[in-house]
C-alpha cells in the first residue's frame, strides 16, 4: 500500500472534525479495535513463530472467501468481527495490528480510519494484547495530538470475545486430576478461576478506559461443550454435549455481566453492550432448522467422528453444504454462523441477545 505523505502531516487542529465527521456518517463510530481469541482473528498469528501458534493460513481455511485465499481466519470465510464491523459501516475488519507495526504511519492511518484488530488464536483473558494497543495509542499522539486521540478512542468500539481458551485449559486440567480431588476441592478451584479470570477482565477494561476507551462491545463465552472437539472428548457414541464444560462457560458468563453493571457505576463515561453467546448457541442447537442448520454437532472440516479427530489441513474431508453446518472445524463457527451471530448482537431487541442495549445503539451512542 502506498502512503501519501500529506495524509501523515494532519495537524491535531484538523483531525478533531476529521474523526467527528466519520463518527456522524450514518452513525458509523471512527474505528474499531478489536481484542480476543481465534474466533476474531484475521491474521494476527499468520506473524507469530513457533510449532505451538495456532494458524488459519492454509487450506481449506479461507475456502469461500473472496479469491479462496487462506486469510489468517479461522473460517472459511469471514468471521464474526468482520460481520460486526460491516454491519458499522466498515469493508470488515480491521486489519491484524501484527501487519502494521512495521509502519508507524501506516498504523496510524490504519487505527485513525477503521481501527486495528489486536485479536489472536490462543489467547486468553491474561495476555499482552493491551501493550499493542498502548503502543498504538502513543504513535496515534504523536502524530494526532491528545485532543484528536482521545476524541476518536471515545467515540471508537472496542470489541471483545474471550475466556474460551481460558477455561479449556482448565477443564482439561481438571479432568486429568479429577480422581485425586474432592467435589469441595473442584469448587474451590472453579471459584478461583472465575476470580482470577474477572479480575483479569476488570484490569483489562480498566487499563482501556484509563486510555480513553469509552464503548465496550463485549461477547461471552458461548457453549463450549458443544463444540466438535468437546463432544469428542466426552467418549459417548451419541457426542452429546458436555454438560460441565457448558456450566463452567455459564458461571464465568454471570460474573462477567456483574463485573460490567459494577465497571458502568464506577468509571466515568463507560458504555457497554453485552453480547449473549450462550443463549444465542442454546437456542440454535435447540432448533437448528430455525438457522437452516442440518448440522450443528460436526466439523466441516477435518476427519473422524464428528470431523475433529484431525485438523483443518489441505488434506482433511470438507463438507460441501458449509452453509448448513455450525461448525467449520473442531472449535469454530463457518461463515454463516458468523453471519447469523453478528447480526443477531448488532441489532436484535435488548434483552433479547445483548444487554442492556445492542451493539448497533452502542455504536451510536454520544457520549
Amino acid at each position: 500500500m502506498s502512503l501519501l505523505p500529506c495524509l501523515l502531516v494532519l495537524s491535531s487542529l484538523q483531525a478533531p472534525a476529521i474523526v467527528a465527521a466519520s463518527a456522524a456518517a450514518g452513525g458509523r463510530p471512527p474505528a474499531m479495535f478489536v481484542f480476543g481469541d481465534s474466533t476474531l482473528d484475521v491474521g494476527n498469528n499468520n506473524y507469530l513463530a513457533g510449532p505451538g501458534v495456532p494458524q488459519a493460513n492454509k487450506p481449506y481455511y479461507g475456502i469461500d472467501f473472496p479469491g479462496s485465499v487462506p486469510t489468517g481466519r479461522f473460517s472459511n470465510g469471514y468471521n464474526i468481527a468482520d460481520y460486526l464491523a460491516k454491519s458499522m459501516g466498515f469493508a470488515s475488519s480491521p486489519p491484524p495490528y501484527l501487519s502494521l507495526a512495521p509502519s508507524t504511519g501506516r498504523l496510524v492511518l490504519t487505527a485513525r480510519g477503521s481501527g486495528v484488530s489486536y485479536a489472536s488464536g490462543g489467547a486468553g483473558i491474561l495476555d499482552s494484547t493491551v501493550q499493542y494497543f498502548k503502543s498504538t495509542k502513543a504513535q496515534l499522539v504523536t502524530k494526532l495530538g491528545s485532543r484528536a486521540t482521545h476524541l476518536l478512542l471515545s467515540r471508537s468500539v472496542f470489541l471483545f470475545s474471550v475466556g474460551s481458551n481460558d477455561l479449556f485449559v482448565f477443564a482439561t486440567a481438571q479432568a486429568s486430576a479429577h480422581n485425586n480431588k474432592s467435589a469441595a476441592d473442584q469448587q474451590r478451584d472453579v471459584a478461583t478461576l472465575y476470580a482470577s479470570l474477572i479480575s483479569n477482565y476488570s484490569a483489562t477494561i480498566t487499563e482501556l478506559h484509563t486510555m480513553g476507551a469509552r464503548k465496550f462491545a463485549i461477547i461471552n463465552v458461548g457453549l463450549l461443550g458443544c463444540v466438535p472437539v468437546a463432544r469428542l472428548s466426552g467418549g459417548t457414541k451419541t457426542g452429546a454435549c458436555l454438560d460441565g464444560l457448558n456450566e463452567l462457560a455459564s458461571g464465568l458468563d454471570d460474573a462477567l455481566a456483574v463485573l460490567l453493571a459494577s465497571l458502568a457505576s464506577r468509571l466515568p463515561g463507560f458504555t457497554y453492550s453485552l453480547a449473549d453467546y450462550y443463549g444465542l448457541s442454546m437456542a440454535t442447537f435447540d432448533d437448528p432448522g430455525a438457522s437452516g442448520y442440518t448440522d450443528v454437532a460436526d466439523a466441516c472440516c477435518g476427519g473422524g467422528r464428528f470431523g475433529a479427530e484431525a485438523d483443518c489441513l489441505p488434506n482433511a474431508t470438507v463438507c460441501s453444504n458449509r452453509d448448513q453446518h455450525a461448525f467449520w472445524d473442531r472449535v469454530h463457527p463457518c461463515q454463516r454462523g458468523a453471519m447469523l451471530t453478528a447480526q443477531n448482537f448488532y441489532d436484535s431487541r435488548p434483552g433479547r441477545y445483548t444487554a442492556p442495549i445492542n451493539f448497533k445503539q452502542l455504536a451510536s451512542t454520544s457520549l
